[in-house]
């Protein structure tokens, strides 16, 4: 068996107390590091993943997504982070393939390219900052140095066409590599937040990048 990766797993949880536990062992088999932040759930999610040796972040209120991020960020300890959904639709057996060019020092931000959008607001919103750069910015899985994820603004609703432009704009190298998807049983609801982040997005659009 390899050993572990030298990278700290961040993973944003809110109510995945019935679908976190194999992706925490997944985790545990790839990352020196795992960093659960509960971001205010009401169910046992953190109990799940302190059993499992998680270190566990609880927000005792919502936070949201990035917010959870931005404390995941600053708990993590190894020089390479990756972000993973709590919920199982990610397949950890590409994180080794993600990771790697940040390991390898040949690039800032590597995003786990879907094959399709689940909803299309996030199309758009993506679309719209791929005129600037190429890359699936609302991703569930991404990994990144640490030093450019404490340099992250992090402004928005949520990570879409946001956290592309704004790594960009740092005169981050990013790269992307294909991930699969699994099936889970997951309601998609409506993103109106979506509406309030295209106005994010054309900001940075009309943003000039930091000279390389």
């Amino acid at each position: 068996m390899n050993a572990p990766l030298d990278i700290t797993a961040v993973v944003p949880a809110r109510n995945e107390e019935s679908r976190i536990l194999p992706v925490l062992r997944n985790l545990r088999r790839l990352a020196r590091e795992v960093v659960v932040v509960d971001d205010g759930s009401s169910d046992a999610t953190a109990s799940v993943a302190e059993r499992e040796g998680a270190i566990v972040v609880r927000n005792p209120v919502r936070l949201g997504y990035l917010g959870a991020l931005r404390i995941g960020f600053r708990a993590a300890t190894r020089p390479v982070i990756v972000v993973i959904d709590a919920d199982g639709e990610f397949c950890a057996d590409d994180i080794p393939a993600v990771v790697g060019p940040v390991l390898q020092g040949t690039a800032d931000l590597v995003l786990g390219s879907r094959e399709r959008k689940p909803r299309w607001s996030e199309s758009l919103l993506n679309g719209l900052a791929n005129l600037r750069v190429r890359g699936d910015s609302g991703t569930g899985m991404r990994a990144l140095s640490r030093e450019l994820a404490l340099a992250l603004p992090m402004k928005g609703t949520c990570v879409c066409g946001t956290s592309l432009l704004e790594a960009y704009l740092l005169g981050a190298r990013i790269e992307q590599r294909p991930v699969r998807m699994l099936p889970i049983a997951k309601k998609r609801r409506v993103q109106w937040k979506h509406a309030i982040q295209f106005f994010y997005v054309l900001r940075l659009l009309a943003t000039r990048p930091r000279k390389r």
